[in-house]
């Protein structure tokens, strides 16, 4: 579908081809990267160059398994970056976008899947363009950065370096174990998927200025795990330095609620250690030795993302209460019917939670405003058109993805098993999407969304109003959570916070 020609967008490529003109070398091709060198595959309509599958860390394979990310080996001579990288191990569950393992025409699946992927407009190594790295959702269990859903090349076309990346999910990611904290030399074990997202962030820092793009000014976004994974990372000190702003969308849970007993190392360790006796696993060189089909049955439900004294040392909301997290600026929000994930079961409003989850980027915006940092909330309300004259489908959870890409063709994340794919063809769902992906890449470019030709979006301004960005094509006729609302999830927050602030 040809998308809406908005002024913003329009105006930045004016600026590009400017630039181009300016007499500034071209990026070379092929690229030199610190391992070596790649040349891309191919160059859109638009002007924006894609490179696929480019390794950021050593394949997490053999000894690897369960270990840090490890350094790229570097090659000689120019590898291709035309395809995708191999996909993470996940299971093959019932159709649901995120799970690319399920999807036709995926990359294989691999145990050999730390890739990124890089969308840049630029015409010089010299442009120092916004970055903006991507970190999928799926219950850290399931993604990829290849999905159709995540091709950058939109948000590129405004004017942002853009870049996916593979993160280890499931056991592979997060898997704990007092054999392997003994052997780590930190201390700690888990996580090994929220190392390879800081990982991919160092291999920005290193790589992404010879794709034009600026390592001075990286924003990180992502949805649902993803957007768990980046609250954490504000706490991390791994991370700091890495990046400069956040965007976290639909936050299910974490970050500024005090975390579940189970989420600390020493309950992981004791889970992985009890499921590797059962497994008759004894030593480390045993579980090394099982097939990515045996490791899924012998240590199940494992995929959470844990304080494990290294990655996230302390409970982020502790280190959010105290203001010793990072201080960088952040846009999050949440959408109007997050858990009907049917696409069109139960109301759509605040009514079936959203609102807590709506509370919760509420919460970390206040933190940063009071740090001094720029803050943003919004409220995704547009409604999807569905097939066949059926009622449309509700802003449920993830459902505001595809607008943040400007990737309307694709299938809704969370389809009925009796639909067809979704195609949201309406002029309104493309007014959407063209304002959306525009806000995304003015707050990644400066820090606030707002830009020519675009609704105004105000700032969040403190705890005692709601002031937040209604994304719909009649933000008009809806309204976000009350501030009454909010003051009810903070009260819960401080009982919740007070015995463990006074135990410091």
């Amino acid at each position: 579908m040809k998308r809406m020609n908005w002024r913003p967008r329009a105006v930045w490529l004016v600026g590009l081809a400017a630039a181009a003109t300016a007499g500034q070398a071209a990026i070379e091709d092929p690229v030199r990267l610190d391992a070596g060198l790649v040349s891309g595959g191919e160059t859109t309509s638009s002007g924006v160059r894609v490179f696929r599958g480019l390794p950021f860390a050593a394949p997490p394979v053999g000894e690897n398994r369960w270990r840090a990310p490890q350094p790229v080996e570097p090659w000689e001579g120019v590898r291709d970056a035309s395809e995708f990288g191999n996909v993470c191990i996940q299971p093959e569950t019932e159709p649901r976008y995120v799970n690319i393992a399920n999807m036709e025409g995926s990359p294989p699946l691999s145990e050999d899947c730390l890739y990124l992927n890089v969308w840049t407009p630029a015409e010089s190594a010299d442009d120092r363009l916004p970055v903006m790295v991507f970190f999928y959702g799926g219950a850290f269990t399931d993604g990829g950065g290849a999905a159709p859903l995540y091709d950058g090349t939109a948000l590129a076309e405004r004017g942002a370096v853009v870049v996916t990346m593979n993160y280890r999910l499931g056991p592979f990611g997060f898997l704990a174990h007092p054999a392997l904290t003994e052997e780590s030399g930190f201390g700690s074990s888990g996580n090994y998927g929220i190392m390879d997202m800081v990982a991919s962030l160092d291999w920005v820092k290193r790589n992404i200025a010879a794709f034009g793009g600026d390592p001075g000014n990286v924003t990180i976004f992502g949805q649902s795990a993803g957007a768990m994974a980046i609250t954490s990372l504000m706490t991390s000190p791994l991370a700091e330095g890495l990046f400069h702003r956040a965007i976290a969308q639909s936050i299910m849970g974490g970050a500024v609620v005090p975390n579940n007993p189970n989420a600390t190392l020493a309950a992981q360790e004791q889970q992985g250690l009890t499921n590797a006796q059962n497994a008759g696993l004894e030593t480390l060189e045993q579980m090394r030795a099982l097939s990515p089909e045996e490791v899924a049955q012998a240590f199940p439900r494992t995929q959470t993302m844990i304080v494990d004294n290294y990655v996230i040392p302390e409970d982020p909301a502790i280190v959010f209460a105290e203001g010793r997290q990072h201080k960088v600026d952040v846009l999050m929000g949440a959408n109007a019917a997050e858990l009907s994930f049917g696409g069109r079961r139960g109301p759509a409003g605040a009514s079936d939670g959203s609102d807590r989850i709506f509370w919760t980027a509420w919460r970390i915006a206040e933190y940063q405003r009071a740090a001094g940092r720029n803050a943003y909330v919004y409220w995704f309300t547009q409604t999807s058109p569905a097939p066949d004259g059926n009622e449309p489908y509700l802003p449920v959870h993830a459902a505001e993805v595809k607008y943040v890409f400007d990737n309307l063709g694709e299938q809704p994340l969370f389809p009925d098993s009796s639909d067809p794919a979704l195609v949201a063809e309406s002029d309104a769902d493309q007014k959407v999407a063209d304002m959306v992906a525009s806000y995304w890449v003015n707050f990644a470019r400066t820090g606030n969304p707002n830009g020519e030709g675009l609704p105004e979006w105000p700032a969040h301004t403190g705890a005692d109003a709601v002031n937040a960005a209604i994304l719909d094509a009649d933000p008009a006729s809806k309204s976000p959570p009350t501030l009454e609302q909010m003051q009810a999830h903070e009260q819960q927050l401080q009982q919740q916070l007070e015995p463990l602030l006074k135990q410091r």
